[in-house]
């Protein structure tokens, strides 16, 4: 595959999987976590908020893979 190929296959999956992450992580956070006391909410948005970042990195390091 080339890359070129890959990049734009990367792009639609990363732009699907983000979305799916952001309407997941956002039910959970408006659901069970918004009764929760303020310091579980702070531990939660902050892992919520850097946890798609490790899929992501490893995606885009496939993405620009040279040939």
């Amino acid at each position: 595959m080339s890359r070129r190929l890959r990049t734009l296959v990367g792009t639609i999956v990363l732009l699907v999987f983000l979305a799916i992450y952001i309407v997941i992580a956002a039910s959970i956070g408006a659901g069970r976590i918004s009764e929760a006391h303020g310091v579980i909410q702070f531990i939660y948005f902050l892992v919520a908020g850097l946890l798609w970042v490790v899929p992501a990195a490893i995606l885009i390091r496939w993405m620009a893979r040279p040939d």
